[in-house]
């Protein structure tokens, strides 16, 4: 057996989950060679196909009532992925685009953040093809409610604990473990990205973004340089392109771009703090980046990726944001680095673009887990009953991401060509814990 067979089932079995062939697809380029150098046998390829299947995958209606007084409902999931290493961990995604494939690809790619940042953590993802957008708080309070009167019996904080994810921020996780405790009756961390009032921890919300910045800022090092003076373009305009923004600045890098479905707002001179916090602002109000006037500022239709020279690229949005062409355009330039914020956000096609030129590129599992790690350390302080103060859990996101990139770099250089190849150092530094607890476990 070997691993290309075994991915030519998955396409056959699952042909209408692109997504998720994708992700299995970039994992097994690192695992296949690794496999075959370690002289892997039977038994061990037999396991990596019970990988690929998650443990359990739960799906139900949620009916809520809008404010017409209308029934509606919606699909919910929670795709529990693995737990081979702890609690499934891994956010939840209210919007229209969920469906069980996504889900599937977001949980197995969050098996491997999860065990790059050493805690124990097992992987999985959950959501609705719920969409927020243009809807009251009142029919959001509502929806959370209904929902959580279901996935509350599949979760708890050793069996399963969701965090947020794209349309799930601070004020649905508030109203979703609001429902759950009054269901339980009980206050135990079920849930994490939880408000610092009823036991979140300190830089949950900055965590993603910050831990962005880090990583790229150990990548920098092997090119013995720093973020001062860097032109960096960031895509999104979320949480983590925000928060990653913010400590961009803070580090001396000029930040040129963000971006969002209307098109990419560039400022030549860099964005600054005040920018952040008005565009922070007017989307919060339903405004589009193209509705939003910041002086200095010209707003772009399309994407920033073959239009905008930068040192430093950072897609923040979404997966598949980059495809071959934008990365041949961002190789051209002459960049240093790519990092993904996002879960693959760029296609197989710019990630071989990408690992045959000269330049620092790093995938989301290794990149973004900085919002997982503070969610694990979100779940520590609330077992202990213990809050964090603000520099505990930031240096502890400084030392995790780096530690990360150690991992990385230990299982991606490449001494012949002096290199590192990160996404081979990320899928194998992730795939060794979990495999080896699932040797010792008999699974």
């Amino acid at each position: 057996m070997s691993t290309s067979e075994i991915l030519i089932r998955v396409k056959e079995k699952y042909p209408h989950q692109p997504t998720f062939i994708q992700a299995v697809t970039e994992f097994f380029a690192s695992i296949g060679p690794y496999l075959e150098k370690t002289n892997a046998n039977a038994e061990d390829y037999a396991r990596l196909e019970r990988l690929l299947v998650p443990e359990r995958i739960i799906s139900f209606r949620v009916t809520w009532e809008d404010d017409q007084r209308k029934l509606r409902h919606n699909t919910g999931y929670r795709v529990q992925f693995n737990s081979v290493r702890g609690p499934y961990k891994g956010g939840l995604r209210f919007d229209a685009s969920v469906d069980e494939g996504l889900l599937k690809f977001l949980g197995f790619e969050q098996i491997f953040k999860n065990a790059l940042t050493g805690l124990p953590l097992g992987g999985g993802k959950g959501g609705s093809d719920f969409n927020p957008k243009g809807k009251s708080e009142t029919e959001i309070r509502r929806f959370c409610r209904a929902f959580m009167t279901e996935l509350y019996r599949h979760i708890g904080p050793k069996t399963d604990v969701p965090a947020g994810d794209i349309g799930v921020g601070g004020r649905e996780i508030g109203y979703l473990y609001g429902m759950y405790k009054q269901i339980v009756n009980n206050s135990e961390g079920a849930l994490t990205g939880k408000g610092v009032g009823f036991g979140g921890s300190l830089i949950r919300t900055e965590a993603t973004g910050y831990g962005v910045v880090y990583f790229v800022a150990e990548m920098l090092k092997t090119k013995q340089t720093n973020l001062s003076d860097k032109q960096v373009v960031v895509s999104g305009a979320g949480n983590v392109a925000t928060y990653a923004g913010r400590k961009l600045i803070s580090e001396g890098a000029k930040l040129l771009t963000f971006s969002d479905r209307s098109g990419y707002l560039k400022k030549e001179a860099g964005l600054t703090e005040a920018d952040i916090i008005k565009i922070e602002t007017e989307k919060k109000q339903g405004q589009s980046l193209k509705e939003i006037n910041i002086e200095g500022a010209s707003h772009h239709q399309g994407k920033p990726w073959q239009q905008v020279s930068a040192d430093i690229y950072l897609p923040c949005a979404t997966e598949n944001e980059i495809g071959g062409a934008d990365a041949e355009a961002i190789v051209a330039t002459g960049a240093l680095v790519v990092a993904e914020g996002a879960n693959m956000s760029s296609d197989l096609d710019a990630i071989a673009v990408f690992k045959k030129a000269d330049i620092l590129f790093a995938p989301g599992k290794a990149v973004n887990a900085g919002g997982v790690a503070v969610s694990g350390l979100e779940m520590i302080q609330n077992a202990s009953c213990k809050p964090w103060p603000e520099d505990k859990v930031e240096n502890k996101l400084r030392e995790i991401m780096a530690n990360i990139h150690k991992i990385c770099k230990h299982y991606g250089q490449r001494q012949n060509e002096n290199k590192i190849d990160y996404v081979d150092g990320a899928n194998i530094g992730g795939f060794i814990p979990v495999f080896d607890a699932m040797k010792k476990l008999g699974w």
